[in-house]
């Protein structure tokens, strides 16, 4: 699958937390970037020039969903926040989801079960940055599944991508029921089921990031979050064969 959406979303730790979850979008944006791949923003809720309470992407590239599926879950980083006065370590988290774009066939999507809404695309802060509603957000009425996108330059480009969101989140539901049902190993459910599990550490005190399941250790934050992630992708490869 060489077509992926890319969720991050901040968790525990207030701005901290917004902030790391901009950091994580940066890193794999950095990535996407040096590999030649295509990163492109579709919807976000920005908290400040560098924090993010949601970011929602599409990244195109060979073999996306195969080199970053086991991104999925929960990231937790540990140092001292630049709001900090005391110089204390904070522990903040954000999660991230990485789904493969299915095709329209693939997942059929009633019209009549969308509830659809316009909305105007805003910036950092919240202030509206188009005068025009061309926002679009979707409500599955179903599964009560919310999605939305803003960075699309029309209200039918902003409705496509809102459905390509859609169709990746009902195709992942779709996976987990499938897999609860012939009860599936937890290693074939990498990628999908349980985003609550904590499967990364970065601790900045120490540079060292650490990867719960496989139980491995990275040095070099910096250059990590700069779009460095052959290391930890090839460790996984590795733990895979």
């Amino acid at each position: 699958m060489n077509k992926i959406i890319l969720e991050i979303r901040a968790g525990a730790g207030g701005d901290e937390a917004a902030i790391f979850a901009g950091d994580l979008a940066r890193m794999y944006q950095k990535y996407a970037e040096k590999i030649g791949w295509k990163f492109s923003v579709l919807d976000y809720n920005q908290t400040s020039l560098e924090g993010y309470k949601t970011l929602i992407a599409e990244i195109e590239g060979l073999n996306a969903y195969e080199l970053l599926k086991q991104e999925s879950g929960v990231h937790r980083v540990q140092r001292i926040p630049k709001t900090e006065k005391s110089g204390r370590v904070h522990t903040s988290t954000a999660s991230v989801a990485i789904l493969p774009v299915v095709e329209p066939q693939e997942i059929q999507i009633n019209q009549g079960d969308l509830e659809v809404s316009f909305f105007r695309s805003s910036g950092p802060g919240g202030q509206n940055v188009n005068k025009v509603e061309t926002a679009v957000r979707l409500v599955h009425k179903p599964t009560g599944i919310i999605v939305s996108s803003q960075a699309g330059r029309s209200q039918h480009a902003n409705r496509e991508q809102a459905m390509g969101i859609l169709r990746a989140k009902l195709y992942e539901q779709k996976q987990i029921e499938e897999q609860l049902k012939t009860g599936a190993s937890r290693k074939e459910q990498i990628g999908t089921a349980d985003r609550s599990e904590k499967i990364r550490t970065y601790n900045f005190p120490d540079d060292r990031i650490t990867d719960h399941r496989i139980g491995k250790k990275f040095h070099g934050i910096e250059k990590v979050l700069d779009g460095s992630l052959d290391k930890i992708i090839a460790a996984f490869k590795e733990q895979k064969q």
